[in-house]
């Protein structure tokens, strides 16, 4: 034993060596890294991820960079920054589009607003059978089955997923904008049809 704390208690890594690290781990995991992720990753300074984090968004933000640093669906992800989509756009293939149907919007739109929800409780919302549109949001791994309700016939409940969330850009649900605001998430049909929805809901 050497005797001296203080170069016992010396980080394993510099606060720049860490911020470098944390970059690193970003730039190079294809899908949002959560804080565990990445203190697991770093096992020898975890305490300097947080720091790091914050430094980064920092930098990006303030430094004019095509990049930054975002918190989104329960982790972090460098990404570009909308304003050069575009020019983005001209290199890179964009992915085969998966547009999802008024139906499909509206259907997801409620279970994000109403979970942990039910079929029957959709249906009885928008006014329509509504399980084949359930499953269709199951297949896309945009809704995730949540548990049962205890009620008779114990139907399933469902809930939106870490997909819904990295497709929408939101850090988690809570995030979701206000009912009047959801125009901007799901389009103008699925905001009037929600809305209209609320209004039943609130009806004597």
């Amino acid at each position: 034993m050497s005797g001296n704390s203080s170069e016992d208690a010396a980080p394993a890594l510099s606060p720049e060596e860490a911020e470098a690290s944390v970059e690193a781990l970003l730039y190079a995991s294809p899908a949002p890294l959560s804080l565990q992720e990445l203190k697991k990753a770093l096992p020898d300074a975890p305490e300097m991820v947080k720091p790091s984090l914050e430094r980064l968004q920092q930098v990006y933000g303030q430094s004019g960079r095509g990049v930054q640093l975002v918190e989104v669906a329960g982790g972090w992800q460098i990404t570009t920054k909308p304003a050069y989509h575009e020019c983005v756009g001209r290199l890179v293939e964009a992915p085969k589009p998966t547009r999802l149907s008024l139906q499909a919007l509206e259907t997801l739109a409620v279970i994000a607003y109403r979970q942990p929800v039910t079929v029957p409780e959709i249906m009885e919302l928008r006014g329509v059978r509504s399980a084949s549109v359930v499953r269709t949001l199951l297949e896309r791994k945009l809704i995730r089955i949540v548990g049962r309700k205890n009620v008779v016939g114990r139907p399933l409940l469902y809930g939106t997923t870490k997909e819904f969330l990295l497709r929408f850009g939101l850090k988690d649900v809570k995030d979701l904008p206000q009912l009047k605001d959801m125009s901007e998430v799901f389009g103008d049909d699925v905001a009037q049809q929600l809305e209209g929805m609320e209004s039943l809901e609130g009806a004597p």
